[in-house]
């Protein structure tokens, strides 16, 4: 088991976005966590990513426990976030805005000042020239990041996400926005990642959901409601009734 949490929660006041979540996976797994609007999806990836304090529960990566590391610390275990939003430095290449990654993870806390000063350091630009060939944007590495299509911006950011070596990848809607066919095209990127490391995805397209991942998790109000393959998320009554709009397995699929 290479990620797992125990009664996990997050509360904001007396509202639980997050409560009770039991949940685990595997190494080289490809999980989708699914659910309406609200049913706190991003608020349990910012848990596991450590961008957010848990309120109660544990988060286990390898067996040890890192529910008090921050996220900085988890990026070194190998944990790593894209945002539903790109989390980019316009002003900044798209090469620059990857070594900034890289330079995180080689060297550990970082400030831009330190990049631009820093040179080339050994290591660094490999990791972020790789992590551009991954989302196929080696041949816009001298852009400005502003300056990139909404698609490119979203493949950028896991591009950075990339640059510190993760073994767990999140990735936060990343077909959000998109036309149909850049859609198409980080679903297949996709699936390129979740043949090296373990992948974990929110997103709404079920489309997309269904035809690449291996299990499913669902939410709701925050708690955990079912999880299985993407057939028997299809046939479970609670999660068509709840998600689904009660529509039937027949519909889904059509």
């Amino acid at each position: 088991m290479i990620l797992e949490t125990k009664a996990l929660g997050k509360s904001f006041g007396r509202f639980a976005a997050n409560a009770d979540i039991d949940f685990s996976v595997e190494a080289g797994e490809l999980r989708a966590v699914i659910g309406p609007n609200g049913a706190g999806k991003t608020t349990f990836f910012n848990l596991l990513s450590g961008t957010t304090e848990a309120t109660s529960g544990t988060i286990f990566f390898k067996g040890n426990d890192i529910t008090r590391l921050d996220g900085t610390k988890r990026v070194h275990l190998g944990i790593a976030k894209a945002f539903q939003t790109a989390n980019i430095y316009p002003e900044q290449t798209v090469l620059q805005n990857c070594r900034l990654a890289a330079l995180a993870h080689t060297q550990g806390a970082f400030a831009l000042e330190l990049l631009r000063r820093s040179g080339r350091l050994s290591g660094v630009d490999a990791l972020a020239e790789r992590a551009l060939e991954q989302v196929d944007l080696g041949g816009v590495a001298g852009v400005r990041s502003g300056d990139l299509a909404h698609g490119d911006k979203k493949r950028l950011d896991i591009a950075i996400a990339l640059a510190t070596a993760p073994e767990i990848l999140l990735l936060d809607e990343p077909v959000a926005g998109m036309s149909r066919d850049e859609a198409r095209k980080t679903e297949a990127l996709v699936r390129k990642l979740a043949s090296s490391m373990t992948v974990l995805i929110i997103e709404h397209d079920m489309d997309l959901i269904m035809g690449i991942s291996d299990s499913i998790t669902v939410l709701e109000a925050g708690r955990v409601l079912a999880n299985g393959t993407p057939a028997e998320i299809r046939a479970n009554q609670r999660v068509q009734d709840a998600y689904l709009g009660g529509h039937s397995e027949a519909e889904i699929e059509a």
